[in-house]
């Protein structure tokens, strides 16, 4: 049910019940006027046929009729004369006043008072008095039809007055659901002018300051949508870049493993050939046979450190668990008095590639910053894993993050943090309150690459 037809229905109940109220009181007036004039005109009438019973002696039942006829009708009464035989012998004449109308036989019931009729004993007769309230019933009965009638054009008229009071009053709120509807649509640039009255104005305002709030929260999602999707590509651009960085390391290892390190054997199997034939004949030659050995040594020595930089050989060749016990050997080696422990728990048999070197890059990033940063007495190493996801967790007990390790340049958080989401999986620095730090990272076994056309 509309606003509109509730206000009508309001109003209209309540001029009925005003209606029904006028209509009480008129029909209470009517029955208390129609009493009063029915006994008024019945003590009047009965004191006037009282004393005319010396005319019924002196002049008989003619006289008597006689007298009735120029009595004629008495308001509010019905007289009427009987002999003793109980024949009638006269009978008043009705009202001329409003003849031929009469009120409904219901409504005369519902104001008529109840009354007995009053009998006159005469000599040789008797004289019927009988109260007669249709006058004044018809004139109680006429001024309800007046009442009645004059609210109904009453009603008629408030509901038009109201009907078009109403709509004007309304007509701002059809302004609000059409941009209701509008914002709805999708068109959150909707605004509405300043409506007219007390009550639309800050309906108006509010719908303004709402249609903002919507426009701005779309267009953030709008932003952020388009923020995410440019992250999304920038991480996909960094799995292909990391991918294509650890294929040209890896052909890079090889070459330096396979080419320069054949080179820098022949040239000190030559250097070694070179000192054993000239021993004890010329000791310039073989001294300098000498130092061609150990530059050639320290060659070598270099190019495996820097092939095992560019690439782990043992992910090649014995896996994960290996080469992580080859790192671990190297940083024994270079830190003495630092205590490694690993513990590598439920590896499947082939993690891939890809898993693999993301695993090895975060555990060797992760434990070179606490070296470098930290000075830690102990470094603790676990790779398990949890369910479809390859948990890594390097902590240390050392001194903590540096000052100021967010600001730009710090690179090596970020390529843990970048190789980990790149791979569908999570990362997380904390610092555990028994001091240190404990990098953690989560990547889900069946994480490939995206490799570039």
């Amino acid at each position: 049910m509309s606003l509109r037809l509730q206000l009508h229905m309001i109003l209209a109940t309540l001029i009925a019940a005003f209606t029904a109220l006028l209509v009480v009181q008129e029909v209470e007036g009517t029955r208390r006027s129609v009493r009063e004039e029915v006994e008024a005109a019945s003590i009047v009438a009965s004191q006037v046929l009282s004393r005319v019973g010396w005319i019924y002696e002196q002049a008989g039942v003619p006289g008597m009729v006689q007298f009735l006829r120029r009595l004629g009708h008495v308001r509010g009464n019905d007289i009427s004369l009987y002999d003793d035989a109980g024949q009638l012998i006269y009978s008043s004449p009705g009202p001329t006043y409003k003849a031929g109308r009469e009120a409904p036989a219901w409504f005369s019931r519902l104001v008529s008072p109840p009354t007995q009729p009053t009998e006159i004993e005469l000599n040789g007769g008797r004289i019927v008095l009988k109260a007669d309230a249709s006058r004044p019933v018809l004139d109680g009965w006429d001024d309800l039809m007046k009442v009645v009638g004059g609210a109904t054009m009453g009603l008629v008229v408030a509901n038009l007055l109201a009907y078009v009071l109403i709509r004007r009053a309304l007509k701002p709120l059809g302004r609000v659901v059409e941009g209701l509807h509008r914002i709805g649509a999708g068109d959150y640039s909707t605004r509405l002018p300043p409506l007219p009255g007390e009550e639309a104005r800050p309906i108006g305002d509010a719908f303004n300051r709402m249609a903002q709030v919507v426009q701005d929260s779309v267009e953030a999602r709008r932003v952020a949508a388009e923020a995410e999707a440019n992250l999304a590509q920038s991480r996909e651009l960094t799995r292909i870049i990391q991918t294509r960085i650890e294929q040209e390391r890896a052909a890079i290892a090889r070459e330096l493993h396979d080419e320069l390190g054949q080179q820098v054997t022949a040239i000190k199997s030559a250097g070694v050939s070179i000192a054993q034939r000239v021993r004890g004949q010329d000791s310039a030659l073989e001294q300098a046979a000498r130092l061609v050995i150990d530059t050639a040594g320290q060659i070598y020595d270099v190019v495996h450190q820097i092939i095992a930089r560019m690439r782990p050989l043992p992910l090649d060749h014995v896996g994960l668990a290996e080469a992580l016990n080859d790192l671990l050997g190297d940083w024994r080696l270079q830190h003495p008095k630092v205590e490694f422990a690993l513990d590598v728990q439920k590896l499947p048999p082939d993690p891939g590639d890809t898993l693999s070197t993301a695993a090895y890059r975060i555990v060797q990033e992760a434990v070179n910053n606490a070296l470098r940063h930290g000075a830690p007495s102990r470094v603790r190493i676990q790779v398990h894993l949890e369910g479809v996801d390859l948990s890594i967790r390097v902590t240390d007990n050392g001194s903590g993050l540096p000052a100021g390790w967010r600001q730009p340049g710090h690179y090596g958080v970020l390529g843990m943090r970048e190789r980990a989401v790149a791979l569908g999986g999570s990362f997380e620095l904390q610092k555990p309150d028994s001091g240190g730090v404990c990098v953690s990272a989560r990547i889900p076994l069946h994480a490939e690459p995206v490799v570039a056309a």
